[in-house]
């Protein structure tokens, strides 16, 4: 039986499916991201793709019925 889970919702205050969480790959990946990179490379970063985002030209979105 497989258990659908909004991991967003569910799991704030940790994984509610333990083991068989099939996101786990990705919280071995982001924990070792986090013990690799320095919090200032990470602001680094941040800051970077807030310039990108801040300097793209403004998406228009036209609705289908006018």
């Amino acid at each position: 039986m497989t258990q659908t889970v909004n991991c967003a919702v569910e799991c704030v205050n940790g994984c509610v499916l333990g083991d068989d969480c099939p996101n786990k790959e990705y919280a071995k990946e982001a924990s070792g991201f986090m013990q690799e990179t320095s919090l200032d490379r990470m602001i680094e970063i941040a800051e970077e793709a807030r310039i990108k985002k801040m300097s793209e030209p403004p998406k228009w979105v036209i609705p289908d019925e006018i």
